[in-house]
Parts: structure tokens; C-alpha cells; sequence
């Protein structure tokens, strides 16, 4: 049996008592209200699917209404921030991606939230593939001659953007294509990607998601995925370092945090329910219809994780030439 240290206090050793019941008594207690999940983008994102879904599921387990808020803008920061500054009591979930998490520190010279100190982990919700889609009257139906028509046109082809991590895709796109494309940002995704059906950008990187229903309609072109190896809901589509860019390799993903101080046993008993969520089969099925690898992970795993992505994409933004606003 571990003894207490003898130079501790009683007033210390009633303090801890005092908080280890705190938290034991909170766990116990939670969820007594509803449950907000916050989502940083728009609804019909990648994110807000996710978001959707989990909630619902979690919903019923937790006998709790999940509340979903989309809190759109500065590539996901103010949803962000907004959990960051949350009352640290298992009441406010923040579903976080590679954006709010890793990407955002790289291009934001100054962030008003913390991405691994401001936030405690509970579990991955799921991975995702991105796909490079184009206009269909881009007369190109490989990513070498996607490239070659862009050299052809300096400057007169456009590639979109709704998020930070979308952005870093797009940067790398043009770094290693050598080309002269322009970057348009928009608010969202799906606007991103509704500027594109419409031909006012010609291309983008986006999710499958939004995107794969479209692609099977005709109304874009899929040329690739971003991933190391090509994805089970697109085999026929090469990887970018199939298609020749060396090292474009980048994958979209969703956890579940929660703001920094909330009590252990909190963080546990919510790590618990998502981690039944993310198992049941109707769950995977239609995360997995949208192109979304359901999975989960112990808040140490997933802690581990958020340390290697920060760094990875940190890499890639560099990579890419983009400078911090």
C-alpha cells in the first residue's frame, strides 16, 4: 500500500480527499442537463456529420439532450476559444479537428486559445480521406494534367478554401504543382465547394462527406486523395503521391475534447459513452457512407496524437512557404 508523504499537511491531505470527492461525486452526478456539443464549421461539414450523429447516439445513452452549435468563423478558432473559456465541467464537448488542433497553429501568428494546454482529450471520433475535385469542364482527369492545364493558364485558374486545414492543402497543392493558381478563401467548405459546381473557382480539397454525392452525380470531377494509401470508398482513386506529388500526404479527423480542468472521473464517464457510440454498427455505417473511418481511443492515446499532428502539419505549412497571419 502507497504511504502519504510525511512533509504533507493535514490541510493538504484534506484537500485532495476534498477534490478526489468533488470529482467522484460529479462523475456520479453527470449529466444531470443537457450536453452541448460545439462544432466549429458549418452544418453539412464533415464535422457537423460527425457531430450529428454522435450526438443523437450519445443522447439516448446518456437519457440527455446533445445540443448541436455551430459557432462558424476564423478558420474554427472562435468555436475554439469559446470551449477553451467553457466552465470546465463535462457540460461543453468540443468536436475538434486537424484545423482547430493543428493546422490553425501554424497559420494564425497569434491564436486566442491554446490547442493542447487548453483543452483536455477524451476520444478520436474518426478519420477521413480528402479528395482534390475539379469543375467538369476542366478538361483534366489526372492530377499531371490538372497541373499541366494550370501552367498553361497562370493565373487564371482558382483553387478553394473554408478552413485552415483546407487552406494548408490548397497552399501545398500550389507549392508543388510550381504553378500560378489563385487561393480564394471562403467562410465554409461546403461554400467552398458550391462555388465550384457553380465555375467560379475550379478546384478544391475537401472531405467526402459533402462531396462524394456530388461526384457520383457528375456535377465535380474526384482526380485523387490525400492519403498515404487510396481509401475503400474511392479504390479507382490514385493517392496524391501516386500521382506524383512526393510527401502530399494529409488526412482529415474529428475528436472529442473538453476544456482543460474538468475533473478526471468527468473526462472518463464521457470517454466511456462515446467509446460504446463510436462501436455500435449503425454508427460505422453511416459514418462510413460519408467516407468517415468511425474509430475511438483512451484520452491518453488520443493525447499523444494531438502532440504528433500539431507537429505534422506545422511541417507542411512550412513546407508550403505560408507565412502566420
Amino acid at each position: 500500500m502507497s504511504q502519504i508523504p510525511l512533509h504533507w499537511s493535514r490541510r493538504a491531505l484534506l484537500g485532495l480527499l476534498a477534490a478526489t470527492a468533488l470529482s467522484t461525486a460529479q462523475a456520479q452526478q453527470w449529466p444531470d442537463r443537457p450536453v452541448r456539443f460545439i462544432v466549429p464549421f458549418a452544418a453539412g461539414s464533415g464535422t457537423d456529420i460527425v457531430a450529428r450523429l454522435v450526438g443523437q447516439k450519445l443522447s439516448e445513452a446518456i437519457k440527455q439532450p446533445v445540443i448541436v452549435e455551430n459557432r462558424v468563423g476564423a478558420s474554427g478558432a472562435i468555436a475554439a476559444a469559446a470551449v477553451a473559456r467553457a466552465t470546465p465541467d463535462g457540460y461543453t464537448v468540443f468536436i475538434a479537428t486537424q484545423t482547430t488542433q493543428a493546422s490553425n497553429a501554424g497559420m494564425f501568428k497569434k491564436l486566442p486559445y491554446e490547442p493542447i494546454k487548453d483543452f483536455e482529450p477524451v476520444t478520436m471520433l474518426g478519420t477521413i480521406p480528402l479528395i482534390l475535385v475539379v469543375h467538369p469542364a476542366v478538361p483534366a482527369r489526372t492530377v499531371a494534367e490538372l497541373q499541366a492545364h494550370m501552367r498553361a493558364n497562370p493565373g487564371k485558374l482558382s483553387i478553394g478554401y473554408g478552413t485552415g486545414g483546407a487552406q494548408v492543402t490548397a497552399e501545398l497543392f500550389k507549392t508543388q504543382s510550381k504553378s500560378d493558381v489563385l487561393l480564394v478563401p471562403y467562410k465554409s467548405n461546403p461554400l467552398a465547394l458550391q462555388a465550384v459546381i457553380a465555375g467560379e473557382i475550379q478546384m478544391m480539397v475537401i472531405d467526402p462527406g459533402p462531396s462524394l454525392p456530388l461526384i457520383e452525380a457528375g456535377r465535380v470531377r474526384a482526380l485523387a486523395v490525400t492519403t498515404a494509401k487510396r481509401t475503400p470508398i474511392a479504390p479507382q482513386l490514385p493517392t496524391m503521391i501516386e500521382a506524383g506529388m512526393a510527401g502530399y500526404e494529409l488526412s482529415a479527423w474529428y475528436a472529442a475534447l473538453l476544456p482543460a480542468g474538468t475533473p478526471a472521473a468527468v473526462r472518463d464517464r464521457l470517454n466511456a459513452e462515446l467509446v460504446k457510440v463510436m462501436a455500435l454498427p449503425e454508427v460505422r455505417q453511416q459514418l462510413g457512407s460519408a467516407g468517415i473511418d468511425a474509430m475511438s481511443s483512451t484520452p491518453a492515446q488520443l493525447a499523444r496524437f494531438l502532440e504528433t499532428e500539431l507537429e505534422r502539419w506545422s511541417t507542411h505549412i512550412r513546407n508550403a512557404g505560408m507565412i502566420p497571419e
